[in-house]
């Protein structure tokens, strides 16, 4: 590399406030997106609108694990179930080694897969107010010496054997989760799907069943079934430093939405939510301005800054979601948006 560069300058802007409950937090939080895509703006903010008409958004962080995976290989299949064996009995003494690497992290677990002679060993943390990818890294090498010395009868392939699993998507990430698990819902009542989102609760549903249920299954998407996750998660990744790539596991969620009681109830479920307030990106000023735009600087236990963050996201996702689906019931006010807001750009 001969030189770096940056530039001040991103398109960004801050939706809101959006109404916020849940356990993790309660308020109304403006929120810094930056985007290329003009319209993602406004249609966001309709949402904002909507959760501040419904009483918010009610988030919950369902749970939360970095995780790396360690490969190695045996020469035997008996002899990679006998190592996996006794890992399994010796958690606590894992456990050591890898707290032993890092001073916010706390141990989570481990995960095996067995192929043929090989053992993929998932290894799980608690990050505190990082992302992780460094800190579990760390200690999955420290964790990979100690194996090497423990178990001399396997042999080390890689730190990371694809079953973590970074930045791809895959089935497994959703199922065990890889950062923040968050689910975000809302209760919208018939009058307010009409006022603000110019459609009924039953459009939506039945759109939600024939467009992200059905259509996702027709195309084989991978545990994964939403309008347009990834166009936020970037938005919002961009504007607090977050390393950008992990919107590929991030934006395999699951949106749902039914009637109920004449209205519409609707979520979001995004289990890989890789956020942090500390670490790479974070110390630049934009950045930080945003994070204490988002109340996420103060002095809290460790881990609540970054929940904290997470839960923000959830419903800056669930704000996008919702109009988009809304908008898409309705014929042509789609590209009408997109041609409205891009021209007035471009005046």
């Amino acid at each position: 590399m001969s030189d770096t560069r940056t530039h001040a300058e991103i398109p960004m802007k801050t939706i809101g406030p959006v109404a916020i409950t849940g356990p993790v937090l309660a308020g109304a939080v403006s929120i810094p997106l930056a985007s290329l895509e003009r319209p993602l703006w406004p249609s966001t903010n309709r949402g904002a609108k909507v959760s501040r008409a419904c009483g918010g958004i009610r988030v919950v962080i369902v749970d939360e694990r970095m995780s790396r995976s360690l490969l190695f290989e045996a020469r035997t299949v008996v002899e990679a179930v006998e190592a996996k064996e006794s890992m399994e009995s010796r958690l606590t003494d894992v456990a050591a080694v890898v707290e032993a690497s890092t001073r916010y992290g706390k141990f989570r677990g481990l995960n095996f897969q067995v192929l043929g002679r090989l053992l993929y060993i998932r290894l799980e943390m608690r990050t505190g107010d990082a992302a992780g990818h460094n800190m579990v890294t760390l200690a999955a090498d420290r964790l990979a010496t100690w194996l090497g010395r423990e178990y001399p009868q396997l042999a080390y392939v890689s730190i990371s054997g694809n079953y973590c699993t970074d930045k791809k998507a895959s089935a497994v990430n959703g199922i065990l989760g890889r950062g923040k698990y968050a689910v975000a819902e809302i209760e919208i009542s018939e009058r307010i799907c009409a006022d603000l989102l110019k459609t009924t609760p039953a459009k939506i549903a039945d759109l939600n069943t024939k467009k992200n249920l059905l259509g996702t299954m027709l195309a084989g998407g991978v545990r994964t079934a939403n309008a347009h996750y990834a166009n936020i998660l970037l938005a919002f990744y961009l504007a607090t430093g977050q390393d950008a790539a992990n919107i590929v596991e991030g934006s395999q969620g699951i949106t749902f939405a039914e009637v109920r009681d004449g209205g519409l109830y609707f979520s979001v479920t995004i289990p890989n939510i890789i956020v942090g307030t500390v670490g790479s990106g974070k110390g630049l000023p934009y950045v930080r301005e945003n994070l204490e735009l988002l109340g996420c600087t103060e002095e809290r236990p460790a881990g609540e800054n970054a929940r904290r963050l997470a839960a923000i996201c959830a419903a800056a996702v669930l704000c996008g979601e919702l109009s988009l689906m809304a908008a898409q019931t309705n014929p042509g006010e789609l590209m009408r948006a997109h041609t409205a807001f891009e021209r007035r750009a471009d005046d």
